[in-house]
């Protein structure tokens, strides 16, 4: 074991040539065997991934064209028809940068830790390990409040769909909401436990459902929706939010499109389960990002030239503007309720998707000594090889997620933009890491896909584009705020930044050094 100086100076290379790393592949490739004798781990889970279902994994998990339906709240009330469009297209190119340097940092290092563990081995010697360890807690944040925010989507989908079908008989609670989202999430669990193996085979049909899905939802829109002039949806710019200013409304807006675009870097934390890890990872993650950014492209302008009078569709009480788009649209209960349906299996699917990521991200940090209780989470279940105490208490923690206000807009609102924003954290400060690392010409370990000289430029524009998009995720959705309009994403940001600072001091820093201890130097 090195210590951090070492680990930190110390000239990259390949393991020995016969490849004798004292580790198990289980499944994995030679160069799989390479990649984990060099971050100091053995392979405690199986490589039962390929690319088609990297693909699946993290396509469905982001789940780009049906967020953008679902988050049209954050586009129609800041940018309208035509801002939503072009907010979701600057999203699209300014975070496809972020995207290209964690593929290249992932064909580096592909291991399950993922950010916390770059930040780890890449960040300067003096700052390395508070940084690592607050990059892992809000990663933690982060996942869970996706597995939250999938969940949640699930359950007010459901409601709706009552809503629309029984709108004399059915009360709405929000109780009923709470509790659908605690049993979302334990499907999801149960799905991520006795499925677990069958994970690559079902994320590849999954793919194909969400593939033939954005047709069946988006056909129907174009044949019997209305037809609405391109003037009145391009032209049209629209600040509801109270902001004073078209500009900075889109700003605020963003928000949407990047609930709808985050994610491509999921895969990462599966990546001690995907054969040929550091070249199937990246390629998974460019690919992902192409394939939901153009549909999703298709989505936005389809939705808006459907949403019709934007001030009846945000008033409605199915819970979603696009369900009462679909009504609107198509004139029939029955086919609003189907092509919600399509969504609601497909949010679902990205539930599964969370859980299973958060499960790894939650295990490697656990066994790096960064979480209370970590020798707990740390533990693979040798019945289902899954780290099943680190699945219980995902759930445990989305439940009580699921208490808070849960059953509003509003914490929708705030859960969303709080998993956007404590993601993008952790984005900021690995690629930044690398950029310092670039900049005083030390050496990164090779990577089998790499940017090569553009590098150094598209470190630097991704720094950039997620300063500027992770300020805006803490705005409130209008100017006019009160408790009831409040972004509430920053006080529980704050609150698990200021706990995890505390407990470093209290307690972690005595035993977690971070994973750069472990990086072999190769000779």
């Amino acid at each position: 074991m090195w210590s951090d100086k070492e680990a930190q100076s110390a000239a990259y290379a390949t393991s020995p040539e016969d490849g004798s790393t004292g580790v198990s592949s289980r499944g994995g490739t030679s160069q799989d065997k390479k990649d984990m004798y060099r971050v100091g781990r053995d392979q405690e889970l199986n490589r039962n991934f390929r690319f088609l279902s990297v693909l699946g994994f993290s396509a469905v998990l982001m789940c780009t064209w049906e967020a953008i339906l679902y988050g049209a709240s954050f586009g129609l009330t800041n940018g309208g028809k035509g801002g939503m469009i072009y907010t979701y297209i600057a999203g699209l190119i300014g975070f496809s940068f972020p995207i290209l340097s964690m593929a290249e940092m992932a064909s580096m290092a592909p291991t399950s830790g993922g950010q916390y563990h770059w930040v780890s081995e890449f960040a300067p010697p003096s700052c390395q390990c508070i940084l690592s360890y607050f990059t892992g807690w809000v990663c933690v944040l982060g996942w869970h409040t996706g597995i939250a925010g999938c969940s949640y989507t699930v359950a007010n989908m459901m409601v709706g769909i009552v809503a629309i079908n029984y709108p004399d008989s059915y009360t709405y609670q929000p109780w009923h909401v709470t509790l659908l989202v605690i049993a979302v999430a334990l499907v999801a669990l149960f799905f991520n436990t006795f499925l677990a193996q069958k994970l690559p085979l079902i994320e590849g049909i999954i793919l194909i459902i969400h593939c033939f899905g954005f047709f069946a939802i988006l056909i129907p829109l174009w044949v019997l929706s209305p037809t609405t002039p391109a003037s009145e949806v391009f032209g049209s710019i629209e600040d509801r939010g109270g902001w004073g200013n078209n500009g900075l409304a889109c700003l605020v807006g963003l928000t949407g499109p990047m609930m709808a675009l985050i994610g491509p870097d999921s895969a990462v934390h599966m990546s001690e389960e995907i054969k040929d890890a550091s070249r199937v990872l990246p390629m998974g993650m460019i690919w992902t990002l192409l394939i939901n950014g153009s549909t999703g492209l298709v989505m936005i302008i389809t939705f808006a030239f459907c949403v019709g009078d934007i001030d009846e569709v945000m008033q409605t009480n199915t819970g979603f503007e696009f369900i009462q788009v679909f009504l609107n649209s198509t004139g029939s209960v029955k086919a609003a309720t189907g092509m919600t349906c399509i969504i609601l299996v497909m949010q679902f699917c990205a539930a599964v998707s969370n859980v299973a990521t958060t499960s790894r991200q939650v295990y490697a940090f656990a066994r790096d000594k960064g979480l209370p209780f970590s020798d707990w989470f740390a533990q693979i279940n040798p019945t289902f090889t899954v780290p099943l105490n680190a699945l219980f208490g995902s759930g445990v923690i989305v439940s009580l997620l699921a208490l808070i206000q849960i059953g509003s807009s509003v914490a929708f609102n705030a859960i969303m933009s709080l998993g956007t924003a404590a993601l993008f954290s952790s984005y900021m400060i690995s690629i930044t890491c690398v950029r310092i690392r670039r900049w005083r010409g030390q050496p990164l370990p090779p990577a089998r896909w790499s940017m090569g000289r553009l590098s150094p430029f598209v470190d630097t524009v991704s720094v950039l584009v997620l300063v500027i998009i992770w300020t805006f995720t803490f705005f409130p959705l209008t100017r006019e705020v009160d408790p009831e309009t409040m972004n509430w994403g920053i006080v529980i940001y704050g609150a698990v930044a200021i706990f995890s600072m505390v407990y470093y001091f209290a307690y972690a820093r005595k035993v977690y050094k971070g994973p750069v201890t472990r990086v072999k130097v190769m000779e």
